[in-house]
């Protein structure tokens, strides 16, 4: 077994704290490939901490050994970089069973979530009260979800949203005794978080603009569970300039919408002391690769194409965490 602790890591735990406290929201990246040491590079320059997610699908993409290295090697690639006590946690995304959770914990992760979202309501609880048994006997924080978002990402998929019940999570929160609850108030997984039906036309533009967020059960779930962390998933803006170059260079992404960036801005200001950000950045990767395809259909190394890829995704970290979350020199 490794300790998250022997690879120079974090939990949630202080973080979130200072995340409610100071009315911002940490940044949650999904991580699965060496380009996304952009991710560190960003957090690095902006001193802001992080947490770097990894699903299930990511963690047999990229296999499991190599990421507690990448992790550990993100430690040690910010100090490099002036950053002398890192912020960073290393943290399972969507996990889906005590097995799995568990096997992260041991191999070093400082963070797991257990969603049993799907499951009956006392089925959940029992589930996540099993995970955070074992997580919190190694300082592992846990995130559970109550609430079902819709969309599709990775191993992730749901037809409908089904909102969080406010009146739910004081019972669910101390029952299960976990560290942070994501919930469900209207954001969406994937790039088409919402469909055309759904979505009224900016007559300026042209481009769909998606409904709200019911800020009113966030409202009600921070009355019930003041001080609590409340987590955000499906919180991409989907930047309509990455689907624009995508679209021109071959790609076809017809009504990819997401969550507009000043909604976003108003969660961080809440108990929502982290937001996560995943399709945003493999938008940013693929613009930026289908673009040098493009122009260059001659070239043919990986460097050529990754490497404006890769800078491509680096502002658009800094865009979030400067712009958006406001995490910038909290760390």
């Amino acid at each position: 077994m490794v300790s998250f602790k022997e690879l120079g890591l974090v939990n949630t735990r202080e973080m979130f704290a200072k995340a409610i406290n100071g009315g911002y929201a940490i940044p949650a990246f999904n991580f699965n490939n060496m380009e996304q040491q952009a991710i560190v590079k960003a957090c690095a320059e902006t001193k802001s901490p992080v947490i770097l997610q990894v699903s299930k699908g990511a963690r047999n993409y990229a296999n499991q050994t190599l990421l507690r290295y990448m992790a550990q090697g993100a430690v040690e690639y910010a100090k490099e970089l002036g950053w002398e006590n890192p912020q960073i946690c290393l943290h399972l995304d969507h996990g889906d069973s005590f097995e799995l959770c568990k096997s992260c914990v041991d191999f070093g992760f400082s963070s797991v979530m257990i969603d049993g979202s799907h499951l009956p309501y006392e089925e959940n609880i029992a589930l996540t009260k099993q995970v955070v048994e074992y997580a919190h006997a190694h300082d592992v924080t846990v995130e559970a979800e109550l609430g079902v978002l819709a969309g599709v990402e990775d191993e992730v998929q749901a037809e409908e949203s089904h909102y969080t019940k406010p009146e739910e999570v004081i019972d669910f929160a101390t029952r299960t005794g976990c560290d942070s609850l994501a919930i469900s108030i209207g954001t969406s997984h994937g790039a088409y978080k919402f469909t055309p039906e759904q979505c009224t036309v900016d007559p300026e533009t042209g481009r769909l603009v998606p409904p709200p967020l019911a800020f009113d059960i966030l409202d009600a779930i921070m009355e019930q569970l003041p001080g609590f962390p409340i987590v955000l998933h499906g919180s991409s803006s989907v930047p309509q300039e990455y689907v624009e170059i995508i679209n021109n260079n071959g790609g076809k992404m017809p009504n990819a919408v997401g969550i507009p960036e000043e909604q976003l801005r108003k969660a961080a200001k809440s108990a929502v002391c982290k937001i996560n950000i995943d399709s945003d950045s493999r938008l940013a990767f693929t613009a930026a690769v289908r673009k040098v395809f493009n122009e260059k259909p001659g070239e043919f190394d990986p460097r050529k194409y990754c490497g404006p890829a890769r800078e491509e995704m680096e502002r658009l970290y800094k865009h979030k965490i400067e712009e958006v979350l406001g995490s910038n020199g909290k760390a």
